[in-house]
């Protein structure tokens, strides 16, 4: 039994897709079947696989039906994190979802998965991300500071929400932790962060995230390990469509 992490599937199996570099970028051609094939072959219907947000470009979840099958059809336990695009996930509705897909699919917000002797916790999360103002040579000299007011409020709220989860596996007994965001953690401003300090709190052992896509995006956040802490990212086209093995 292993636990495996991938972020940003990005199915449109009944939707068109929105992403220029989806549209043209080689690493996402037929990026379905290649996830696909792969999961075969590296996962057992003993494992679990936990998917990190951005799984439909659907506005409902009658514009996700077959990209939820095709999620469900895949090998092992699967555990969806909530990203930024994910529409058909209403953030008040977790617990609506997991009544739906019961024994097929578990909804990561506002709660927590057992996995051994360890839980694992995650929300979206969120990081600012500009605009920022670059001199000549490309180097930030400043940023919309309005823009980053609203994203403290949206940090804010990620922060409550990912301590509920935290507290709801302590409140069980639980005190080994693997912490999921869709988010980085930090944004190219910032070293730490709330949520760095929210994992370090509670002594999670690693922080797993996607969101970042292209070369010059996949190292705007922590990666290896920092204060104890391992940071990875699971984008899918970072890690070319192979799940990362989180634990054994």
């Amino acid at each position: 039994m292993s636990l495996y992490a991938i972020g940003d599937l990005h199915l449109h199996f009944q939707t068109p897709l929105k992403a220029r570099a989806q549209m043209k970028e080689r690493v996402w051609k037929n990026h379905e079947e290649k996830f696909k094939r792969g999961c075969e072959k590296l996962l057992t219907a003993e494992d679990t696989l936990v998917l990190v947000g951005d799984h439909s470009w659907g506005r409902d979840l009658a514009e996700c039906e077959e990209d939820m099958r095709y999620i469900e059809a895949l090998p092992g336990r699967k555990i969806l994190l909530r990203g930024n695009h994910d529409m058909f996930w209403d953030a008040n509705r977790t617990e609506r979802l997991n009544e739906r897909f019961a024994g097929r699919l578990y909804f990561l917000q506002n709660n927590y998965y057992a996995y051994g002797d360890c839980a694992l916790v995650g929300t979206k999360g969120f990081t600012f991300e500009g605009p920022f103002y670059l001199n000549a040579r490309g180097r930030i000299v400043g940023w919309d500071e309005k823009a980053e007011q609203h994203a403290r409020k949206l940090v804010e709220r990620e922060l409550q929400r990912l301590r509920v989860s935290f507290e709801a596996a302590r409140a069980d007994g639980y005190r080994r932790f693997i912490m999921f965001l869709h988010y980085p953690p930090t944004s190219i401003l910032e070293e730490e962060s709330a949520f760095t300090a929210m994992a370090e709190e509670y002594g999670a052992e690693q922080v797993i995230y996607a969101h970042s896509h292209g070369e010059a995006r996949f190292h705007d956040s922590i990666q290896g390990e920092k204060n104890g802490i391992v940071y990875s990212l699971v984008s899918g086209d970072y890690r070319k469509w192979q799940p990362l093995k989180v634990l054994d």
